[in-house]
């Protein structure tokens, strides 16, 4: 019994170390480290890159969008990649053509990764900007995201994504609260160094430090790792913001969590050796509190409920079995307020947001240790 209710507490001290104390240890190190980043107002030629498959509904108004920009438009070149699109995509892009945006188009369907390494070769810019076909920029946030690179050791930078919960969903509601704590957490890590990931929709690299990638490695976690290896920061400026809609369905947000979750964990394995602490300090730490430790929450969750059951006869234990038991019945009542069409509470979306996270992570480590992989996807709905 004793061995039974020291994994309970090392359980509950890992999901608890994962989404409480990691943010606190953060908080208290960029107090005393505050490493800024020295923005400028430099206007470097910038390209900005668009992978699209079957975006038809949404490619016209983000082309719109990134040509509207507040940027010199003689510093900008619109570069959009056709991953083997069957709609109308290619027709609307090319519709641009006398605006100067360039189309690209990649036959044989493989996916984003595929597609960016196709296109930054061909890229004049001296910042590589990447897009996805559905992310509307605020005016200023090309200029906001380029300041960054002023500071000869960013290497990288993210910016700020707002998720928009129109519909009043209960996953939607969810999703934001999640997307509030992430940004919140990124920010920590610029001021002490580099972000643990980023926004695939508003992120830019330096030309020179871009490393072409395997088709099934997930960019927006790859490359920025890969800049980290060479020796420049990640960051985050929450200045360069970007407006996008949720998903307003639990299925939708878990197929699309167990597909990143997937990459992302395939990307840990192929970048373990950031991990290493006596050659990457503070960010060996990060990585594997922000990222390493997270997608394992879901083993903490499940010892702590069911070493809870067997420990539920002495008092303690009891109490803490019911509140476990009342956490996730919330979750379940999100589930059936999203089922009945229901407005969302904040008492009820929270639990569900993290249950379809943390089973999508649980759904997604299955599929790593059996190795599968994925390249390509079906755009995302919302």
């Amino acid at each position: 019994m004793i061995l039974v209710k020291a994994i309970f507490w090392a359980s509950l001290l890992l999901a608890g170390y994962v989404y409480f104390i990691y943010p606190v240890i953060a908080l208290a190190l960029a107090r005393v480290l505050e490493r800024r980043v020295n923005k400028g107002r430099i206007t470097p030629r910038v390209s900005i890159v668009i992978a699209a498959f079957n975006e038809e509904p949404h490619i016209g108004a983000t082309i719109e969008n990134k040509l509207r920009l507040d940027y010199p438009k003689d510093r900008v070149e619109i570069i959009v990649v056709s991953d083997g699109s069957t709609d109308a995509t290619d027709e609307i892009a090319k519709g641009y053509a006398e605006r100067g945006v360039c189309l690209i188009r990649q036959e044989k369907r493989q996916g984003k990764t595929a597609a960016l390494n196709m296109a930054v070769p061909e890229a004049t810019g001296e910042i590589i900007v990447f897009s996805d076909a559905n992310s509307l920029y605020a005016p200023g946030a090309l200029r906001e995201l380029v300041s960054n690179f002023a500071d000869p050791t960013v290497g990288y930078a993210t910016g700020k994504m707002v998720y928009v919960n129109k519909d009043g969903s209960v996953i939607g509601g969810g999703c934001s609260a999640y997307m509030k704590y992430e940004n919140w957490l990124r920010s920590l890590e610029t001021s002490i160094g580099s972000v643990v990931g980023v926004d695939g929709g508003i992120d830019a690299v330096r030309k020179s430090l871009y490393s072409a990638m395997r088709p099934d490695q997930i960019p927006d976690f790859v490359l920025p790792l890969k800049v980290v290896e060479k020796g420049y920061r990640v960051v985050y400026d929450p200045e360069a913001f970007l407006n996008e809609s949720s998903l307003s369905a639990s299925s939708d947000e878990y197929r699309m969590r167990v597909r990143v979750s997937l990459r992302s964990l395939h990307a840990l394995w192929d970048m373990r050796g950031l991990l290493n602490p006596l050659r990457h300090g503070l960010f060996s730490w990060q990585l594997l509190s922000h990222k390493v430790l997270r997608y394992g929450v879901f083993a903490f969750l499940g010892a702590m409920y069911i070493l809870n059951l067997a420990l539920s006869g002495e008092g303690l234990y009891m109490a803490i079995f019911v509140m476990q038991n009342v956490f996730y019945a919330s979750a379940l009542a999100g589930l059936y307020i999203e089922k009945n069409g229901g407005k969302n509470v904040r008492l009820f979306y929270i639990p569900f947001y993290f249950c379809v996270i943390n089973i999508a992570a649980a759904h997604a480590f299955w599929k790593f240790i059996h190795n599968e992989k994925q390249a390509v996807w079906v755009p995302r709905k919302g």
